[in-house]
């Protein structure tokens, strides 16, 4: 039996917790009280096991290496689209295209966090990358392409200590702006891990404005605004631009093809060469299938739901 909580367990027992709190002293009635803890239990979204089935793997080891930084919520992607949002899409083509390699999943901003070492849950990754989010804009300290360096090396040497036949594919993702004082180190030391993959680059040479979550907003302001550029009086709306220059030093330091996402056939023609080098067999171990069962618990909750619907109908009558 496993748990998948929509709403993050201690969250949703503090809100159901006050719930009962509240209708045990304002209406004392029972049927609700039940009502929450069937709301809560549909909330765990618990799973129960049917079976084990083998699973596709091959000898693929992918990493992705993803800048959220606040630049990349520039809406230059695409149209008006935000550069991470498309990061997201087209990291889930790559998944979908390299089904059965495992996948790791670095992110950096003022740090560098390891959101998911190399597993071959390929829906853990899918859904790790919906959760990515800039840096909230009080918080940020500029950008640096340095951040990432050590935490890479120790996945990459760590899957070549492993396995040295497997292959390794590295996609290094972001706009390449730095803005804080720093200068962008050499990445060359990694390149005797890495087999294929490219350093992708999000944004354009005219650039988008950055929007950020205004995290204490007063009343009637919006909950989203974008970045202000206070270097010159007035202030205006700040503007990101893609920095190719550092993503192709980037790319040269690892040997790898720069690809600027506007055009994807290139990056297809990576995934194709990543494909005709790679072995691919069923596994030789199990993996549990589960089937969720919250319906159990729906259909009381909708019951209980329609007879009180159906009392207080009756005693307004």
């Amino acid at each position: 039996m496993r748990a998948f909580p929509i709403i993050p367990v201690w969250i949703m027992a503090i809100i159901c917790i006050l719930l009962i709190v509240l209708v045990i002293l304002k209406t004392k009635k029972i049927t609700y009280v039940f009502m929450i803890i069937l709301l809560f239990m549909i909330n765990e979204r618990i799973m129960i096991p049917n079976g084990k089935i083998k699973t596709l793997e091959n000898n693929v080891d992918v990493i992705f290496v993803i800048d959220k930084t606040i630049s990349m919520n520039a809406e230059d992607y695409e149209g008006n689209n935000k550069r991470l949002d498309g990061v997201k899409k087209d990291s889930k083509e790559i998944i979908k295209d390299l089904n059965g390699a495992k996948f790791s999943l670095i992110t950096f901003d003022n740090d560098t966090k390891v959101i998911i070492p190399l597993t071959r849950d390929s829906l853990m990754a899918s859904e790790a990358l919906d959760v990515i989010e800039p840096i909230d804009e009080l918080y940020a300290r500029g950008t640096s392409l340095n951040k990432p360096i050590e935490d890479l090396k120790k996945i990459l040497k760590k899957s070549y200590d492993n396995d040295r036949d497997k292959i390794r594919v590295i996609f290094y993702i972001s706009d390449g702006e730095i803005t804080d004082e720093s200068k962008l180190k050499s990445y060359s030391s990694l390149k005797k891990y890495i087999n294929y993959g490219a350093v992708l680059g999000y944004g354009t040479s005219e650039g988008g404005k950055m929007k950020y979550r205004n995290s204490f907003p007063l009343e009637g302001e919006p909950e989203e605004e974008y970045v202000e550029d206070f270097s010159n009086y007035p202030s205006y709306e700040a503007i990101s631009k893609i920095d190719e220059s550092n993503l192709k030093r980037i790319a040269k330091d690892l040997n790898l093809p720069y690809i600027h996402m506007t055009n994807k056939d290139e990056l297809n023609k990576v995934l194709t060469k990543v494909k005709n080098n790679m072995s691919s067999k069923m596994s030789s171990t199990t993996k549990d299938c589960f089937d969720d069962i919250y319906y159990i618990f729906a259909i009381p909750l909708l019951l209980l739901i329609v007879i009180d619907f159906k009392r207080v109908r009756r005693d307004t009558i």
